[in-house]
């Protein structure tokens, strides 16, 4: 995965920690395209434990479903976000543009909404960090 240009690596390092500790994974194992479920093994748990450890890291608040609110951000009124549990191929584009992270070829057609934890990354929840870390920074604690 290619850094973007505002990377920055003290925000990442405790990122990453985050994962280790709550993972129980040496350092050279966590990279930022690392899948999180798939690479690293965390289950739903895991999930809560990673977030919680993010949330009192950076003193925010990290809202559950926040990928999934992102991609439905650029639906039309009335545009389905999924039907009968796959995705629409509307919501598959705003996801991969709310996931930069993520490599393209990885939002197919017939993404169930149910796979999408499967795409996360270290990478999804440093650029999560990040944004929210901004939005703090301008006032707006509740995205």
């Amino acid at each position: 995965m290619a850094l973007p240009p505002d990377f920055d690596p003290q925000i990442y390092a405790v990122v990453h920690r985050c994962f280790a500790e709550a993972l129980g994974l040496e350092d050279d194992e966590i990279s930022p395209d690392s899948r999180i479920i798939d690479d690293l093994g965390a289950e739903s748990l895991d999930f809560l434990d990673i977030v919680y450890r993010l949330e009192r890291a950076f003193d925010i608040r990290i809202p559950r479903g926040g990928v999934e609110q992102a991609s439905r951000e650029g639906l039309e009124e009335g545009e389905e976000y999924e039907v009968n549990g796959i995705l629409t191929e509307k919501a598959i584009a705003r996801l991969a543009e709310a996931m930069p992270e993520v490599p393209r070829d990885e939002f197919k057609p017939g993404l169930k909404a149910s796979e999408v934890p499967l795409l996360f990354r270290v990478a999804t929840f440093y650029n999560l960090v990040v944004q929210l870390l901004k939005q703090k920074e301008q006032g707006d604690d509740n995205p």
